[in-house]
């Protein structure tokens, strides 16, 4: 007896080595997915789309030109594939009837320029926003172009919706900037930041979470940035330059994008000043099921 009992006891021993043990749910399901982008927003250009963009003419940073719309004097066109966004000096003052926030009108001026903006068209919570772009003749005095996001909720023109009452940089109106090229620093840089709010209407910190990148700005490069969880991560073509991880989500609300030239001083214009767009896009994390 004591023979026959040993073997079964090594028999059940044996059975219970060969059985697998199965893995914990969790991981069985995270090990059945795999996360990426998909894109679910993208323009090339091939025209101007107003289910995508608008023109949006409004007066800030005391800046010297005024916006126009509908490609006035070329500071907007679409052609070959490309968005081109302009400043063109027009050799004399005319008047400007944009508005600052106060709503003071913009003084006369000579300088006119090309803003767009998906508000109400093409807004997003969280995700990866991409522009290929390049800027040439970078570094002239006065020169201000920006590829950049804003909240949803933000009170400035064109005000088209009922919850838009929130002052910059407040939530619901937070500022994030994937790439402003100003010409105090020279040619080919930009700089990328997120915009810390100060807690009250116009109290935004610029330099807490900035990075300044050297770039050949009159090459094309793809400008990035992503939001995931509470982290927002910039890239150049793909490369993590700059990451800000916080505890809080610093962006919770929707975000739309804007392009724009703008001419942030009185200095004269002495070459052409274009910001090219070959395409934008934005993109969505997902979990895709493995068979």
């Amino acid at each position: 007896m004591k023979t026959i009992s040993s073997i079964i006891s090594l028999a059940v021993l044996v059975s219970a080595c060969s059985t697998p043990v199965p893995e914990e749910p969790l991981k069985v399901a995270m090990a059945a997915e795999v996360g990426g982008w998909q894109v679910d927003f993208l323009d090339e250009f091939n025209t101007f789309n107003p289910e995508n963009w608008q023109d949006q003419m409004l007066w800030v940073n005391d800046e010297d030109q005024c916006y126009v719309p509908d490609n006035q004097f070329n500071t907007r066109e679409v052609s070959e594939g490309t968005l081109k966004l302009r400043v063109i000096d027009l050799g004399e003052k005319r008047p400007c009837d944009n508005m600052n926030k106060a709503g003071k009108q913009h003084h006369d001026t000579q300088y006119v320029a090309g803003r767009i903006a998906s508000k109400n068209l093409k807004e997003f919570v969280k995700g990866k926003w991409t522009a290929r772009l390049k800027v040439e003749n970078s570094g002239q005095p006065g020169m201000f172009p920006a590829w950049w996001l804003l909240g949803a909720l933000n009170n400035e023109p064109p005000v088209q919706e009922a919850d838009e009452t929130v002052c910059w940089p407040m939530t619901g109106s937070g500022e994030i900037d994937i790439f402003e090229h100003h010409s105090d620093g020279g040619p080919d840089h930009y700089a990328a930041r997120a915009i810390t709010s100060l807690g009250y209407c116009g109290g935004g910190d610029w330099q807490a979470l900035m990075l300044v990148q050297a770039a050949t700005l009159g090459e094309y490069h793809d400008y990035s940035v992503e939001l995931l969880g509470n982290d927002i991560i910039f890239r150049l073509d793909e490369v993590e330059v700059y990451r800000n991880s916080k505890e809080e989500d610093q962006f919770p609300e929707p975000l739309f994008a804007i392009l724009n030239f703008a001419k942030i001083n009185d200095s004269p214009m002495t070459q052409n000043w274009t910001m090219e767009v070959d395409w934008v896009k934005h993109e969505v994390w997902k979990y895709t099921r493995l068979p």
